[in-house]
């Protein structure tokens, strides 16, 4: 960022978008610090890093779009434990939810990058991806540029403390997978556990 001022800001976050363990809860307020310390404007900060933002979500989205529905279904039908349907519940969810799931997606730690995936998938039309993209990611990183740039010196206890939230959304995250797995062994335990015969009193 000291070498190239706001655009290295924009690089660094698009590669956030594109490598969600690179976090942005360390680069934007490290932009805002940078801004505090007059290397680069506040405004360019927020306006790179939003361009930025939107131009790794513009990848992903290119990499849902040529994964395509049809493919993903097939995946899906070949994966231990998942089943078809499930795709299509998401996929009935996400047309439902679509540009609200993009909006607030951009502001909630790890789902950020990973939501334009299935934007790309179900192909949403690029003008409202955009703008949704471009509204969350502007507001996400308003925040923690103006943190960064408040805080001065102390920076980075926006990455610590915006840091817990990944924690715990992973976590909620590990903990719905165990959910889905532990339910879905036991209906195909179930399934599959022949029943015992039961005597005839009368016999």
């Amino acid at each position: 960022m000291h070498a190239a001022g706001a655009p290295g800001a924009a690089l660094a976050i698009a590669l956030e978008n594109l490598f969600p363990p690179l976090p942005s809860e360390f680069f934007l307020p490290l932009a805002g610090f940078t801004a505090a310390q007059g290397k680069m404007s506040l405004l360019d900060a927020i306006l790179w890093t939003t361009f930025g933002s939107v131009a790794g979500a513009l990848v992903l989205h290119w990499i849902g779009a040529m994964l395509g529905r049809d493919r993903v279904r097939r995946i899906a039908s070949r994966m231990p434990l998942v089943r078809v349907s499930d795709v299509d519940k998401t996929e009935a969810w996400f047309l439902r939810n679509g540009y609200r799931a993009v909006f607030f997606g951009r502001m909630i730690p790890v789902f950020r990058s990973l939501i334009s995936i299935p934007a790309g998938i179900e192909r949403m039309r690029m003008a409202p991806f955009l703008a949704y993209t471009a509204a969350g990611s502007l507001l996400w990183n308003t925040a923690l540029i103006l943190a960064g740039y408040l805080l001065g010196d102390n920076w980075h206890l926006v990455e610590q403390y915006v840091g817990i939230g990944s924690k715990v959304v992973l976590g909620l995250v590990v903990v719905a997978i165990i959910v889905f797995v532990v339910s879905r062994l036991s209906k195909s335990k179930g399934r599959t556990t022949p029943r015992s015969k039961v005597s005839d009193p009368r016999s």
